[in-house]
């Protein structure tokens, strides 16, 4: 039975806000593996790094194995110096999938070998004044964008003698912004806002003094943006596995700021039916709001894992947000729903009693439908005779 009381959303947004405040671009995540790691020290929860930094928490459950894990992902799209120009300004590459549109008229930090430094990304005309019009006609791509640092430089050499050079690392300002009624602005929510939503979770759990029914890892990667996440990250033996990230609130989309949503496929495919149901089920029972939705141009934590060759049931669990990957938006309610939703879930009992890797009993394969639905059509087909009667008559 799920304890009480409700989740920690004080400490929600005290731990999304110094999140948020931590530059991590995929590459460059070292700073916020040392907050989180920081953060389940303080909990008593034992954990291990991979050599790249990815988080690999324990919290013990009456069961060992099979166990189940949980992942958020800590890097956020950003970008690189991929040249200096010859006017001393740079050009940037993006580090993970997002629009040069989104970047424009950022403040950001470059962190060069010896020194951080601070500047904004401006289009190539920046200047309604000198160019009137026609700063209207520049197309939206990466090349028709500039970093302009705050220091003095006219020339490539000049950029060069304050120790900046190709490759090094710009994370963009989170212009972060709590309001009274609820609403969340900022950017990399995506998944800032999901992490802080997994921490809050495991402090519940600790706090509550329960025993699960069985092991749980939270997992908290770094390179989902690009693509590997959780690849490589399960050295257990996982059968469930629930991504946690950004549900994009857009037409099209069936996802909402105020509740949690539970991805039935992405651009990987479906989901795993019967721990999508498991989840579906454990709103139902708690009265927490949830959206069903189909993501279109989307990857997972949970997605990779499956990749990388992982046997695992696989679903994703999001918080809907406004405007992803750009200034993002989501509300308290969302998060609330998704940590609630994380609690029932780890101290629900395994989808199947016995899932085991190595052999899954058939009766963990039964069918995906209600006992009563036919599985015929409606309208069959009259006997053949009937058909060839018909046939004769016209005749």
């Amino acid at each position: 039975m799920q304890p009480s009381p409700g989740p920690d959303m004080q400490y929600l947004r005290q731990v999304l806000l110094e999140m948020l405040a931590i530059p991590c671009p995929t590459g460059f995540t070292d700073g916020i593996v040392r907050y989180v790691a920081e953060h389940l020290d303080a909990m008593g929860v034992p954990y291990e790094l991979t050599r790249r930094g990815t988080i690999r928490a324990t919290l013990k459950g009456r069961q060992r194995t099979p166990d189940r894990a949980i992942a958020s992902h800590l890097d956020t799209v950003g970008a690189m110096v991929s040249e200096i120009k010859d006017n001393g300004r740079l050009k940037l590459t993006p580090i993970g999938c997002w629009s040069s549109r989104f970047a424009e008229g950022s403040r950001v930090s470059l962190f060069a070998e010896h020194g951080c430094f601070r500047g904004s990304v401006l289009p190539l005309m920046a200047s309604g004044h000198a160019f009137n019009t026609e700063v209207d006609t520049l197309p939206v791509n990466w090349d028709t964008i500039e970093l302009r640092l705050d220091i003095r430089t006219t020339s490539r050499a000049e950029t060069e003698a304050e120790g900046i050079a190709i490759g090094d690392f710009v994370a963009f300002d989170p212009l972060q912004e709590f309001t009274d009624n609820g609403f969340i602005s900022a950017r990399h929510l995506d998944n800032k806002a999901g992490a802080a939503a997994l921490l809050t979770a495991i402090k519940y759990i600790v706090d509550s003094g329960q025993a699960l029914p069985l092991d749980c890892h939270p997992l908290f990667t770094i390179t989902e943006e690009t693509g590997s996440g959780a690849a490589g990250a399960l050295p257990w033996d996982v059968s469930e596995f629930v991504g946690v990230d950004i549900a994009p609130v857009a037409p099209g989309q069936a996802s909402t700021e105020h509740a949690v949503t539970l991805c039935m496929q992405d651009s990987s495919g479906p989901y795993d039916y019967h721990l999508s149901r498991h989840l579906l089920n454990l709103c139902a029972r708690d009265e927490i709001p949830v959206q069903r939705d189909i993501f279109r141009y989307y990857h997972s934590d949970a997605e990779s894992a499956v990749r990388a060759g992982n046997d695992t049931r696989v679903a994703l669990i999001a918080f809907g947000t406004d405007a992803t990957h750009g200034y993002e938006r989501t509300h308290r309610d969302s998060l609330e729903a998704l940590t609630r939703l994380l609690i029932a879930y780890v101290f629900s009992p395994p989808v199947f009693e016995h899932d085991d890797r190595d052999s899954a009993p058939l009766e963990n394969f039964h069918l995906q439908t209600d006992a009563d639905m036919p599985l015929t059509g409606e309208t069959p087909l009259p006997p053949l005779e009937q058909i060839f009667a018909c046939d004769r008559e016209k005749e």
